[in-house]
């Protein structure tokens, strides 16, 4: 099992989307934790509300500040935006990939769907990977 943490910069929209996917369909491979480079401590309303319609229930999620220990803790660290290599290079070194995604926040539900369906392909070949063994 290997210790996930998905970065963004709030940890509002695309790293709890990731997180929520991860815990859902990733279970078996990774636990998953998400984390803001500026969290806002709160999460989307419509990030909830996408995240639903595929079946994955979010609402008990927290958005979090990252922190030194949880990039220390975790064995990969995936950064949606947000920069985690500029707080921490010294922490991440390989251990970081970085997924460019746009931030969905106060746009469209179809621009949440659109972030969240490419969120979910990513996590899904992740666990494809990390189940091979990455």
């Amino acid at each position: 099992m290997k210790n996930v943490l998905f970065v963004c910069v709030g940890d509002t929209c695309r790293s709890q989307m990731a997180e929520g996917f991860a815990r859902k369909l990733g279970k078996k491979v990774m636990r998953a934790a998400s984390a803001g480079t500026n969290a806002t401590g709160f999460l989307s309303p419509e990030v909830v509300r996408v995240m639903k319609e595929e079946g994955v229930d979010i609402s008990g999620q927290q958005s979090r500040q990252l922190t030194r220990r949880m990039a220390q803790e975790a064995d990969l660290v995936v950064a949606l935006g947000g920069g985690p290599e500029n707080l921490y290079p010294d922490l991440l070194g390989d251990k970081l990939i970085t997924w460019p995604t746009p931030d969905p926040f106060g746009q469209t539900p179809e621009r949440y769907r659109e972030v969240r369906d490419l969120i979910k392909a990513r996590v899904i070949d992740l666990i494809i990977d990390l189940g091979k063994g990455r």
